[in-house]
């Protein structure tokens, strides 16, 4: 089995809406045609460097695959055929790939990724509680201090 990938430019004028089928067929392809999917890259809109089809910008999206040539073939001929690609090119990474080691590799990158994200959300959590309880002290120290501010003065039953 080989490794790919395939850049394609779609048209800049689509919605999110209108892209994502044409982004999910190609993976669907990987999948149905015995490909391994190991990343898939949003770029998202740039520059061109020249216009293509009157286009001046290009929504970049990258395909990162393993693969046999027919599933390349199979890519590039949806994309032939599919006016939203404005252009599009695939280059071979790797003549022969160990599928097992990339789904390891692969494994291990997304449980790093799933790490940080947690690690992030608790200790923004923490954060928020820290924060929340210098807020309490301060206030508690404040109507402590000045009794007579009428701010801080407990309130009375009239």
């Amino acid at each position: 089995m080989r490794r790919y990938e395939t850049f394609v430019i779609i048209d800049p004028d689509l919605s999110q809406e209108q892209r994502e089928p044409l982004i999910g067929r190609v993976e669907e392809l990987i999948t149905q045609m015995d490909g391994f999917r190991v990343k898939t890259d949003d770029w998202g809109e740039k520059k061109l460097a020249y216009d293509i089809k009157k286009k001046g910008r290009g929504y970049y999206v990258r395909f990162d695959y393993c693969g046999l040539a027919p599933l390349v073939n199979e890519i590039e001929r949806f994309f032939r055929i599919d006016d939203r690609a404005l252009k599009y090119m695939t280059v071979l990474l790797n003549r022969d790939v160990d599928l097992e080691k990339i789904k390891e590799e692969k494994a291990a990158r997304e449980a790093a990724v799933a790490e940080s994200a947690a690690a992030e959300s608790a200790a923004a959590e923490s954060a928020a509680a820290e924060s929340a309880a210098a807020e309490s002290t301060a206030a508690k120290t404040a109507a402590t201090e000045n009794p007579s501010d009428p701010d801080n003065a407990p309130e009375e039953d009239q």
